[in-house]
């Protein structure tokens, strides 16, 4: 992202008091708003047509909810980061968002700083989820399933080459999404392999599918 210029973004929620508030922090914060729509469909035309910096997508809108607009702007090679905007805190929900490929889940009701932090944080590479969801055990265990180290464990770049790895991504590929080398791709490869406790690809692919955490 050019940082001689302003970020650009997309706003799709099908209430409008919404899209304007959030369209007026995001101007505050030097953002540009692109377009505005309300409806999931108009929503991936937008942004595929636009190709904003960002894009923030309710979670139920009409036509197509924004977890399946995620899906296939990612499924597209749509390089925008992609903000999922809901009132659910239920883990399924979050959890289907990320495996989606959002880059950020906010709550609806939290604090505007929430939105501040996200952009930030996704810029650098992260994968953000409200605070008020911390210790609803998204990335951890159950108490009755394995005792493995949970994805909680993980560095932001580290849980998004382990997103793209599980996913079928060659390392190269990952190198280029990503803007770094195939060989740091290896060596977060092997933190993975070390930190979740398996001895090769097919042992983190098996990790994940334990989990839920693909989206094949």
């Amino acid at each position: 992202m050019d940082s001689a210029r302003p970020a650009t973004v997309v706003l799709a929620d099908d209430h409008a008091i919404v899209r304007e508030g959030f369209a007026a922090l995001c101007e505050a914060q030097g953002m540009r708003v692109l377009g505005q729509c309300a409806d999931g469909l108009e929503a991936l035309e937008m942004v595929n047509a636009l190709q904003p910096d960002f894009a923030v997508l309710d979670l139920q809108m009409p036509g197509m909810d924004g977890s399946e607009v995620v899906r296939q702007l990612r499924a597209a090679g749509c390089p925008a980061k992609l903000i999922i905007l809901s009132i659910s805190r239920e883990e399924n929900t979050v959890r289907r968002a990320l495996r989606a490929g959002a880059d950020a889940y906010l709550l609806k009701d939290g604090p505007a700083r929430h939105l501040r932090d996200a952009v930030s944080f996704v810029q650098e590479g992260g994968v953000y989820v409200s605070p008020l969801l911390r210790g609803a055990g998204l990335f951890t265990e159950h108490d009755d399933g394995p005792a493995d180290i949970p994805l909680a464990a993980l560095s932001p770049r580290e849980l998004e080459v382990f997103q793209q790895l599980v996913n079928g991504l060659r390392a190269k590929d990952i190198a280029t999404m990503l803007g770094i080398s195939p060989k740091t791709v290896d060596t977060y490869r092997a933190s993975l392999f070390r930190k979740l406790n398996v001895r090769d690809l097919v042992g983190l692919v098996k990790f994940a599918i334990d989990r839920g955490l693909t989206t094949t």
